[in-house]
């Protein structure tokens, strides 16, 4: 797949829910025009615009049958919906508007009531509606007691006005692309392909600035204009992932206005487009080995036989020979080598999919794809109708929006040889998808160096086993915050928060009474 960086957070628990919010709040706008219209622009200079206080309305009627027979729904939660007004571009603070949707889950009899505890799931694309929702149900108790968890869909994501510029069928070519191009043939068709998708949203768009408004500074400045709207003097912050970046870029622009944040599944901030995708490629061969070992160790055996990685290969091969169908009813798609390895990819971020993972390898060798499709399709926002949410649309557009870094072909085609040999199952499609923000034609606005000077102490979670964000991006993170505190988890899986009670512990403690644990401390897994 041509995705950079894709560094998804935690798992979407209400599959349904965005398709139901979507009724909700269809037909708002941003005061007049639409993205097209308005040619948003983007800058880097100090903004203060004002914001009126979040206006919520009850979503109980709407949010509890969704969540209905799922575990936490029987903590009695209330949920809330209401739309905060951001400017289109920060160079006219008071000028035209965009919506921005903002969900609140609110725990029953909470006691001495600290505030809101705003929260991002990662990406970029991922909706933080859904992610709020999701971790009400999840959050430990204590934290609840405290704090409302208040979720936004950044700007570009979901509903809030969701960049959209890829066709569904050409999400559908994207998956099922080869996932290892090393040819030259091969690479030069990953490099049409994206070119395709940028000269698509490069259309749908019309201008640079449109497109360029999609960007993490601005959505940071966001984030400041919901703190100011929630009543809140301070900000307090759970970031996963992608979010660690949206956090620690609030943090530089606002230090004042940090309280708690705690950034889990940190991204480097100091590697750069090489260095960050080089590092995902060996997090995630890492990661596919520990999938193989806990497969091997299970008393009923592993499904996929004594040599994972082998079968693995040889299902790849099966699938370039002639692709394996699904049995799923209505299903016409096929998989193909980049649906499996998209499926593997999928399941590698928590450990609670490596059972699904064994057994849909296991069933497509025996031709039958409709495990390998149930776990691509959640990973890429593929719906049971065949279209798509804009997910991936808003990958692309905020994560070239937020660098002026580009890679040539030939550069390309050198690292593919080079990670197709280090890194054999990830490394020459994680090199190939270097390529997608180069012909890429909007506005830049790239990120700025972080040290968050004269912000609170803030927490900066990372775990071992991480495959998409490994340890030395929070290490990283860490030490390039002047109040960074590193706290580690020995354990497997794309974040750590609230999986481990040592973990769990210490960001409690953190975020509720504001004590901070030892720089260094380690959690077992």
């Amino acid at each position: 797949m041509i995705m950079r960086s894709h560094h998804r957070g935690r798992r979407a628990v209400v599959p349904s829910l965005l398709a139901a919010l979507t009724l909700l709040v269809a037909g708002c706008t941003s005061g007049g025009g639409s993205d097209e219209e308005a040619a948003p622009t983007t800058s880097s200079a100090p903004a203060e615009p004002t914001a009126e206080p979040v206006e919520w309305t009850p979503s109980n009627d709407l949010i509890q049958p969704l969540v209905a027979g799922r575990p936490g729904s029987e903590r009695g939660l209330s949920f809330d919906r209401a739309q905060v007004e951001v400017p289109i571009t920060y160079d006219e603070p008071e000028g035209e508007r965009l919506p921005m949707t903002v969900v609140r889950a609110v725990f029953p009899g909470q006691t001495d009531k600290i505030g809101s505890l705003v929260v991002n799931p990662g990406g970029p694309g991922a909706s933080g509606v859904d992610a709020a929702i999701g971790l009400a149900l999840t959050l430990p108790e204590d934290v609840l007691r405290r704090f409302d968890i208040v979720g936004f869909d950044p700007r570009g994501v979901s509903l809030s006005s969701p960049v959209e510029c890829i066709p569904d069928e050409t999400k559908d070519r994207l998956v099922a692309s080869e996932p290892q191009p090393t040819s030259a043939e091969q690479l030069d068709e990953v490099f049409a392909l994206a070119d395709e998708v940028a000269q698509d949203c490069a259309d749908r768009y019309e201008s640079p600035e449109a497109l360029g408004a999609f960007n993490t500074v601005d959505t940071a400045r966001d984030m400041d204009l919901l703190r100011e709207a929630l009543g809140e003097e301070q900000l307090t912050y759970l970031g996963y992932s992608y979010g660690t970046t949206l956090g620690s870029t609030y943090a530089e622009l606002f230090p004042d206005r940090v309280r708690a944040f705690v950034l889990d599944a940190a991204v480097d901030p100091d590697a750069d487009a090489q260095a960050d995708a080089e590092a995902q490629a060996a997090g995630l061969e890492a990661s596919f080995d520990a999938f193989a070992q806990n497969c091997l160790a299970l008393i009923a055996g592993c499904p996929v036989g004594p040599d994972p990685r082998r079968f693995t290969d040889e299902l790849m091969l099966q699938a370039a020979l002639g692709p394996i169908p699904s049995s799923a009813e209505g299903e016409t798609r096929q998989a193909t080598p980049g649906v499996v390895l998209t499926a593997i990819t999928a399941a590698l971020y928590d450990t609670d999919t490596w059972p699904q993972l064994s057994q849909a390898l296991a069933a497509a060798r025996n031709g039958d794809s409709a495990g390998l499709f149930s776990l691509a399709d959640s990973y890429v926002g593929r719906l049971e109708d065949g279209t798509y949410s804009n997910q991936l649309d808003a990958n692309v557009a905020i994560n070239c929006a937020d660098t002026d870094q580009e890679i040539d072909t030939d550069e390309v085609r050198r690292l593919a040889a080079e990670w197709d040999a280090r890194y054999p199952l990830f490394g020459a499609g994680t090199a190939a998808s270097l390529y997608t923000c180069t012909p890429w034609e909007a506005e830049r606005t790239p990120l700025p160096e972080r040290d968050a000077e004269g912000s609170a102490p803030i927490l900066v979670v990372g775990n071992s086993g991480d495959p998409v964000t490994p340890l030395p991006g929070a290490v990283d993170m860490a030490e390039q915050l002047t109040s960074g505190v590193l706290l580690t988890w020995q354990g497997q899986g794309h974040t750590a928060y609230p999986k481990n009670q040592c973990i769990n512990d210490a960001v409690n403690r953190y975020l509720i009474d504001l004590v901070v644990p030892l720089d260094g401390l380690t959690c077992p897994a």
